[in-house]
């Protein structure tokens, strides 16, 4: 049987430590909340994530390029863009349990589980009624289901309207009316809603008295929009254009749960695309196609993902929708698709007196860009991935193993090289092969155990080929490679091991079919 989605959650938090995934940040000390360190196996998995999206953003693309701004940055910038006066949250209090929620988190979770009655009304009349089944005729007609996404619609139409209104009353009113309860108690004792603003503040000075009261960026985007003239013109770049970037942000989450989805420092991969006013929706459905295409490329299941298209936008953007996946504790936000219009440079253009305009010789005026946003959490990709690769198998035998079955040009670990034995020349010769391979690919060397505990010790890791050399490699200078997902084996001579793995675990395999 299956496990249960917790358990299945529960079960991937436990493997990410014992295989040096994701330790718990300065756990010799009882660990710092909603922090986390990545292990040996978690760096080299999220170095490859990287690799994967800054080659396909920028060495795919001639007309965007990468940028690496600093996390401290003007305080005016923070001024400029909003996030001192509008980066806040609605929290609110379960006076029982102690515990503190976002508002709107309760609700889009509250909607959510009307919508899944709605679908399991669904899922029995699919199994009552067979191939003759119709299901958008069912949705329409079925009293039952209508009555679902009749509630729905008022919660939605109710809870959009407090935000759009930052009216706290009237969305804890939502909570209070809907019968909302906590998860943890049970209970439907809450507090008011209160804003609390996101970003860490520091300083910045040799002595306290003259320090300069700076925050720990929020996001990235804001060292893009920046550097927007310096980049176009030591680039020559033309419109439309874009500038990426990957690097760490922080905020002061109130509620920060849910392994590494949700944390106080992260690290963001995004892409800004500085593109003609009134051509913006255009380059905005050209986005979204792009980069859900470039999640699909990864074999997690096309079913895994959907579009939420936002019905509050946030104070710059026309258009937005969101990327969502399917993780172990239902679909949450993996990437955002913006268009952002003009105002960020505005705001920056305004408070700084500089302007950040371009001139356009096509139409023979300067102008400020709009923008196009595609942003994506590198440590929640990171999430998707693991919780997707991780598998406890039942093999033919009735025995069983634990597998991750990562991407293969992903995985930390490419090839592990073993020798059957640890005398009788074998060990030479693994050597020989692993100092041939290294250069090219993250490869390792393991004598230590029988074979068949260091095939499953590489399986749990997500490793893609064991190259294993025995007494007839000697002979013939060949080995066995032996396929993580499959177990199949093939025989193939030593000399042409190089090529084989770059056909099977290379990322070029990948960027070639984006």
């Amino acid at each position: 049987m299956a496990a249960q989605p917790e358990d299945q959650f529960k079960n991937v938090i436990s493997h990410a430590k014992e295989y040096g995934f994701v330790f718990q940040s300065s756990e010799i000390y009882d660990g710092l909340s909603a922090v986390y360190d990545y292990g040996q196996n978690g760096a080299l998995l999220k170095n490859n994530i990287k690799e994967y999206w800054w080659r396909s953003m920028v060495q795919l693309h001639e007309n965007i390029v990468g940028i690496d701004s600093a996390i401290f940055m003007h305080p005016q910038v923070w001024k400029a863009s909003g996030h001192v006066d509008a980066f806040n949250d609605p929290m609110i209090d379960n006076k029982d349990s102690k515990k503190r929620y976002r508002a709107d988190v309760l609700i889009e979770d509250h909607m959510e589980k009307i919508r899944g009655k709605a679908d399991k009304e669904v899922a029995k009349a699919a199994k009552r009624f067979g191939e003759s089944f119709d299901e958008a005729m069912f949705r329409e007609t079925n009293p039952r289901v209508q009555k679902y996404v009749e509630q729905v619609a008022d919660i939605n139409k109710r809870f959009v309207d407090a935000l759009e209104r930052n009216d706290l009353e009237a969305l804890r009113n939502v909570i209070v009316d809907e019968g909302i309860t906590c998860p943890v108690s049970g209970s439907k004792n809450w507090t008011e809603v209160r804003q609390f603003n996101l970003m860490f503040g520091t300083k910045m000075g040799s002595v306290a008295e003259d320090a300069s009261d700076l925050y720990l960026r929020p996001e990235t985007a804001q060292g893009i929009f920046v550097n927007f003239l310096n980049v176009q013109k030591t680039g020559r770049m033309k419109i439309p254009f874009g500038i990426a970037q990957i690097g760490k942000a922080f905020r002061n989450e109130i509620v920060a749960r849910q392994f590494i989805f949700r944390m106080r420092e992260f690290e963001q991969m995004e892409m800004q695309y500085f593109v003609r006013p009134g051509e913006e929706m255009k380059w905005y459905e050209f986005w979204k196609e792009q980069r859900i295409k470039w999640h699909k490329m990864l074999n997690l299941g096309d079913d895994a993902y959907r579009f939420h298209d936002h019905e509050k936008m946030a104070h710059y953007a026309n258009a937005a929708a969101d990327i969502e996946f399917d993780f172990p504790f239902g679909f949450k936000e993996l990437e955002g698709i913006h268009s952002r219009t003009d105002f960020d440079l505005s705001r920056h253009q305004e408070e700084s007196g500089k302007k950040l305009q371009y001139f356009d010789p096509e139409v023979g005026e300067n102008y400020v860009p709009y923008v196009v946003e595609t942003s994506i959490g590198l440590d929640r990709m990171f999430l998707a991935l693991i919780s997707k690769a991780y598998e406890e198998e039942t093999l033919e035998d009735g025995s069983t193993r634990t597998v991750m079955h990562l991407p293969l040009p992903l995985a930390p670990i490419k090839a592990a090289i073993l020798p059957l034995t640890k005398k009788d020349g074998l060990p030479d010769l693994a050597r020989e092969i692993f100092d041939d391979l290294k250069f090219e690919f993250q490869v390792q060397y393991d004598e230590k155990d029988a074979i068949g505990k260091r095939y499953r010790r590489q399986d749990a890791v997500g490793t893609p080929l064991c190259i294993t050399v025995d007494f007839d490699s000697l002979e013939d200078r060949t080995v066995t490679i032996r396929h993580r997902d499959s177990m199949e084996q093939e025989r193939v001579a030593i000399d042409a091991l190089s090529d084989r793995l770059r056909a099977l675990v290379s990322m070029e395999t990948l960027l070639k079919k984006l």
